[in-house]
């Protein structure tokens, strides 16, 4: 593995603080910050923790309100930057990031949902269930519960991960469809299943994540509920692998359609993937030697090729901009063509973050294997 190239781009990225938005609360910073998180407990390194410590002074005022956060919009991306926030409390006790913390909680008290029980994506999006919402809330909440809590989200959570299953899976693939209306009115679903058209790889990346991140949040003593999430798990990865290329590992845009006109490899859900395998087999929910060695390729493919030199610094390629459902009738409307029209960027942040993730869960994985052969000697 080129490790130097992958660190050189780590330490450009996370040279200043200007890759952060700081006018506006938003789930795209808290991946990198989550990221960041992941790249101190891999190497201990403290200009991590500041750089996480430095966006959440900025957006906690001293009576712990969020600045630009508008609760009532009701989006659960919203949620995804409070995984910060707990890391400030974490390592700096302040009662204000706790303020702030709850007031996230807060929103999810009062959360529209589905009559089956799943939170709403967003107040403008009424009965829709979408995969990107489950990494934005639930490991934030199985975090704060755990730690501070009573376990009393626990069922909630495991309930919210089996309705997906249920809904969103396809028998037939063993995928997951990026998108799911319990109303079955909107415009873009199926008006049978209220689901999505297609098998978008981030959406199917941020959900292997998701389960991945919260089973690790979990207290492991409570087995009933971990081994439901690790079915998921182990399932969804599964059936997502059977798909990956087989000269980088790698996943397309639309998972299932390999040989369709404009489809691509891409970086971010690719990342995500292989991100999830590493803390998985860490946490013994899969068999590692099945698993492992197409995390290392992914990762490998994923320096080598997606890491380019350009004006004279390293960029990360290969990611899609951006990809949603509706709100309103046009060209969101969840088919391939659609996912294959949005912009492929460089140096997005949701794509480097999940680069960073997938390298500091492969560290993390190397120090499990370090610790387990020193003590068995």
């Amino acid at each position: 593995m080129n490790t130097e190239k992958i660190e050189r781009y780590i330490s450009e990225f996370y040279k200043d603080t200007s890759r952060l938005a700081f006018d506006k609360w938003r789930y795209e910073d808290g991946c990198v910050l989550l990221a960041a998180e992941q790249l101190f407990r891999a190497t201990g390194d403290p200009k991590f923790r500041d750089y996480i410590l430095t966006y959440a002074d900025s957006y906690v005022t001293s009576d712990g309100e969020i600045r630009t956060y508008r609760p009532d919009d009701f989006k659960l991306d919203d949620i995804q930057p409070g995984r910060a926030l707990i890391f400030a409390f974490c390592e700096t006790g302040e009662e204000r990031f706790r303020s702030a913390v709850q007031k996230l909680l807060d929103q999810l008290d009062r959360q529209p949902r589905t009559v089956s029980g799943n939170y709403w994506h967003k107040k403008i999006y009424p009965n829709q269930v979408w995969l990107d919402g489950l990494f934005m809330a639930q490991p934030f909440r199985m975090a704060w519960d755990t730690r501070f809590g009573k376990r009393d989200s626990y069922l909630d959570i495991c309930n919210q991960f089996e309705n997906v299953r249920s809904n969103m899976r396809d028998p037939e693939t063993g995928l997951y469809y990026h998108g799911f209306d319990e109303s079955k009115s909107v415009f873009w679903a199926d008006p049978k299943t209220g689901l999505s058209k297609n098998f978008w790889l981030r959406a199917i990346g941020w959900y292997l994540m998701s389960l991945a991140d919260t089973i690790e949040e979990m207290d492991r003593s409570v087995y009933d509920f971990m081994r439901p999430l690790q079915d998921i798990y182990k399932d969804a990865l599964r059936s997502l692998v059977r798909f990956a290329d087989p000269d980088t590992g790698m996943f397309y845009q639309v998972v299932n359609l390999p040989e369709l006109s404009g489809n691509y490899l891409e970086t971010s859900g690719s990342a995500m993937t292989a991100a999830s395998i590493f803390k998985a087999a860490r946490l013994r929910l899969i068999l590692e030697e099945k698993y492992v060695p197409l995390a290392e390729k992914i990762l490998n493919s994923l320096i080598d090729r997606r890491i380019v030199e350009k004006q004279g610094r390293p960029v990360l390629t290969g990611t899609c901009s951006v990809a949603g459902l509706g709100p309103n009738p046009g060209r969101r409307d969840g088919s391939a063509e659609y996912y294959l029209s949005e912009p492929v960027a460089d140096d997005d942040n949701k794509g480097a973050a999940a680069l960073f993730m997938a390298y500091s869960q492969y560290l993390l994985y190397l120090k499990f294997h370090d610790g387990e052969r020193r003590s068995k000697s």
